[in-house]
């Protein structure tokens, strides 16, 4: 009799599954998903997706997708906790000071000459990547007319972006993280106390609008100066990759900046059409 290899998280092994029906439990699952909460991760790449269920279904003490998908369609608990493990993570302030240093140096260079500028946080890694974007930005005196749209999956993420604070015990790492981004001020100086919390100060808040937006079926819905989408790519497989890039495309001015995940590759159909900024780094201007 042949053997056949099983595809099974480790300890795991009593309810192991044959790949051909894991594969199956899986399509199932996120056409559930589709039909069920209108979240489409189907072109998402795959062995990010299998990590983050797995992960989950370990969390749950469950032993299959099969099982899973059922806790999902029938538990709300469980449906919000694998919509949150499916979509980006949520930063911490300056968590990538190369990044951030980054950010600034291209927002310096992209946002002075329009009258209006517009940034767009695509799949925003929650309201402390979008407050990082704004003290950057007020830092260099042009917070007070840019117009920062961070937009999220779904309404709990929107949600959570909207009631978000800090704990004051987090801002001296903050402030290291900060001060290695090219800071040189307090960054306590851009928070106030929310009670035992802390808050961006209102002309931070202000400038951010928050808004749930669907990168998978949603369209273009405005002309932005500096698009930024780094963390929710890495996710996504060639075909939705093709798709969101597209859009981008198609949602930002000429001689305005992308900022994505890695460098755009020498075939992609839309390279001819930007110019490197950072040697190495995937930042670009639009210039056809």
């Amino acid at each position: 009799m042949s053997t056949r290899e099983l595809s099974v998280p480790p300890g795991d092994a009593r309810h192991a599954c044959l790949p051909e029906v894991e594969e199956l439990e899986l399509e199932l699952l996120l056409e559930a998903l589709v039909q069920r909460f209108g979240f489409d991760f189907r072109t998402h790449e795959r062995t990010a997706l299998k990590r983050k269920l797995f992960a989950l279904r370990q969390r749950r003490g469950l032993h299959t997708l099969s099982q899973l998908q059922d806790r999902v369609l029938h538990d709300v608990a469980t449906s919000s906790a694998l919509l949150r493990a499916l979509s980006v993570q949520p930063a911490s302030m300056f968590d990538d000071p190369l990044e951030a240093s980054q950010f600034a140096a291209v927002a310096e260079h992209c946002l002075p000459g329009a009258p209006l500028p517009k940034i767009w946080l695509a799949d925003c890694a929650g309201a402390e990547q979008a407050w990082t974007v704004a003290v950057l930005l007020a830092e260099r005196e042009l917070l007070g007319r840019v117009e920062i749209y961070a937009t999220v999956a779904s309404d709990a993420l929107l949600e959570e972006a909207l009631s978000a604070t800090i704990a004051p015990a987090l801002m001296g790492s903050y402030q290291r993280s900060y001060e290695q981004a090219g800071g040189t001020g307090r960054l306590a100086d851009y928070f106030q106390c929310d009670g035992d919390a802390l808050v961006p100060l209102p002309q931070l808040r202000s400038r951010i609008t928050w808004a749930q937006y669907n990168l998978v079926t949603d369209s273009s819905f405005n002309e932005f100066q500096l698009i930024v989408c780094r963390r929710a790519l890495p996710d996504f497989g060639p075909l939705l990759r093709h798709r969101v890039l597209q859009l981008f495309h198609d949602s930002l001015a000429v001689f305005g900046v992308l900022g994505i995940d890695r460098e755009i590759d020498a075939g992609e159909r839309l390279g001819g059409q930007y110019q490197q900024l950072l040697a190495r780094q995937p930042w670009y201007r639009r210039v056809g």
